[in-house]
Formats: structure tokens, C-alpha cells, sequence
């Protein structure tokens, strides 16, 4: 029954209308700046508030942002797998929620496929805020600060279901890292070193069909190789599908802001880049009935993966981890709500 009405409540929030469609937004240059334009947005001063409040748990004890930090490019830094309610585990690292705009699917497994309905996921799960949406929607409509923040945001001062999750989405699909010296080198303002300039080759040569710029992924399923967790036993895609032709296929991760989003791989099992190019270059595991074999395996010699880190390491976006309009919204919550 449980299960039945997160299901529901799923497809209530999947007939919503989203705050921008998804999929067809042409990805910024690096010299948009919206912070004046944030700063005034309501819905999206809202949205950050309920981010970071521990409101949307069972205990108050976790909020998205316990997964997701901002100097972490939303990611859980030293973590392997995401850690909710009362410290326990989840099945999967967390991924990094950046430019979540351009994405039609979300989850590892590409388990939901709109944006205003991810959020009742991790809301449910008993291992994440083990809460649900009317619990959550009552807590909130209790609390004097929320009542004026509705109402600036919607002219209605009751947080309902659609306000509520519409107010999340306001705050992440502005959550755009576009300030790397990547993007500042394809704008003209910058240059690769000569260690870049080879890696960027390398990068084109290996990497670039499912790691596809600007945004470092093609949003596809994909099997990469990696030996099956024995005790996760975590099969991918095929949880949602029940396609064979799924198992063990994993949404392809950016790999924008690498430097802070370790550990990698969807349990977490790689904690730096080395590691990571080690898999590609002898890591790959043979499955007979998938089309990953050792044959998919890249030649890189010690210098070239150097070369290849050291062009990774351009797609790092320091100005959107530190921008304070991403952050903890610390003058709202001091200057108003500690004083009540």
C-alpha cells in the first residue's frame, strides 16, 4: 500500500507543469551572470530555503543538502554511498545536481523522468528522510517563516503539493557550473597549457561519445565494465525496465567538476581519477551477454593519462562551488528566523 501511494503521488507530480522544459535549453556561455536576477527570485530564495532545511525528514535530522553539498558541486563528498535517517546507508553514491536543466531523466537508473517529482523519492525512502509528502507539507505550513515565503513566491501562504515542489525545482535548475577554464578557453579568454591541449586530444579521441560537450554527458544508460558488487548486487537500468539489454547500465555521470565530486561510479567504489582511468585501461570486466568486452579497453600510456587528468581538471568550476547564492542561506535564516 505504501509503495502504491508513492506511485501516485509520483504520477500526481509528473502532471505538473515544470518550470522549464527540460531537454531543449541551449547551455549558457560562461559570461552569464544571474546572480542580481537570483537574488530577486522568490520561488527560487524559497526553494534554496527548503534545500537546506532538515524539515523534509522524518526527524529534521536530514535535508537535500546532507547529500548534496554546495562545495562539493552538490555531491556527497567521502561517501561512498549516500548516509540518511539515523546514519543509514543508502544503495548509491549520490550524484552531483548540476545543470539539471538538460537532463530527461534523473537517478542513476533513470527511475524518474521529471524533475518536480524527483524530490518525492529521497522524501519516501525509509533509508533517505523516511517521511512523505503530507507529512512534510504539514511541518511546513506550521512554521510562521513559510507562510510569508509561500505567499511572496506564489500570493498563497499554504504550501501545497505543486508550490512546494515547484519551489525545489526553481532553486535546482539554476544550479548551472559554467565558469571552468573550459568554457572560459571555448569563449576566447583563456588557453589550454600544452598538458591540457594533449589531454583535450585525448578526451576527443577516447571519451568524447558518451562524455559529450558542453555538458560532459550524452544523458544516456550505459555498462562500463565494472564487476557487479556482491553485496549491492545492484543491476541498473534493469530495475526500472526489465530489459536484459539494460543490466548493469548506468546513467553516464558528468565530468564537470570532478575535483569535487569523488568518489566516482555509481557505489562510490573509485575515490580519485587515477583510479578511475585505471578501470578504462584495465579494470574492464567481460559480460557475455553485453556488448562491454576487454576489447573496449583504452591504450594510454602513464604519460597520456596524465595528460587526460590534466584536461579533466580544466572542466572544474570553482566560482559556481563558492557562489554564495548556491549556499546555505545563512542571512535569511539568522536574520529572520533565530530572531523569531
Amino acid at each position: 500500500m505504501k509503495k502504491l501511494l508513492v506511485l501516485l503521488l509520483i504520477l500526481l507530480a509528473c502532471s505538473m507543469p515544470i518550470e522549464k522544459k527540460i531537454g531543449l535549453l541551449k547551455f549558457p556561455k560562461a559570461s552569464s551572470n544571474t546572480s542580481s536576477e537570483l537574488e530577486n527570485n522568490k520561488k527560487f530564495q524559497l526553494g534554496k530555503l527548503l534545500f537546506y532545511d532538515g524539515i523534509l525528514s522524518a526527524d529534521s535530522s536530514i535535508s537535500c543538502s546532507s547529500c548534496h553539498s554546495s562545495y562539493n558541486s552538490f555531491a556527497h563528498p567521502g561517501h561512498s554511498l549516500s548516509h540518511g535517517i539515523r546514519e543509514l546507508s543508502g544503495d548509491r553514491n549520490a550524484p552531483a545536481l548540476i545543470n539539471l536543466a538538460w537532463q530527461k531523466t534523473f537517478m542513476w537508473d533513470g527511475a524518474i523522468t521529471r524533475l518536480d517529482a524527483q524530490a518525492l523519492a529521497p522524501i519516501h525512502h525509509p533509508r533517505e528522510m523516511a517521511s512523505s509528502l503530507d507529512s512534510v507539507l504539514s511541518r511546513i505550513n506550521q512554521k510562521w517563516y513559510y507562510k510569508e515565503l509561500f505567499f511572496a513566491a506564489t500570493g498563497d501562504s499554504v504550501a501545497r503539493t505543486q508550490s512546494f515542489l515547484q519551489a525545489l525545482v526553481a532553486f535546482q535548475v539554476q544550479l548551472i557550473s559554467n565558469h571552468s577554464k573550459y568554457d572560459s578557453v571555448q569563449d576566447g579568454l583563456s588557453q589550454f597549457s600544452k598538458q591540457e591541449k594533449k589531454g583535450y586530444q585525448l578526451f576527443k579521441q577516447h571519451c568524447k561519445t558518451c562524455h559529450q560537450e558542453p555538458l560532459f554527458t550524452n544523458y544516456q544508460f550505459e555498462n562500463n565494465g565494472l564487476a557487479v558488487d556482491p553485496i549491492l548486487q545492484d543491476v541498473g537500468r534493469y530495475r526500472i525496465t526489465k530489459d536484459p539489454k539494460d543490466s548493469f547500465k548506468f546513467k553516464v555521470p558528468t565530468l564537470r567538476n570532478l575535483k569535487y565530486t569523488h568518489p566516482y561510479m555509481h557505489d562510490g567504489r573509485f575515490k580519485t581519477l587515477q583510479q578511475v582511468i585505471h578501470h578504462y585501461t584495465d579494470g574492464l570486466i567481460r559480460y557475455s551477454n553485453l556488448s562491454v568486452s576487454l576489447q573496449n579497453r583504452i591504450q594510454l600510456s602513464t604519460i597520456e593519462q596524465t595528460d587526460l587528468i590534466a584536461f579533466l581538471l580544466t572542466l572544474n568550476d570553482r566560482d559556481f562551488v563558492y557562489n554564495p547564492m548556491y549556499s546555505f542561506p545563512k542571512k535569511y535564516y539568522f536574520e529572520k528566523i533565530t530572531k523569531q
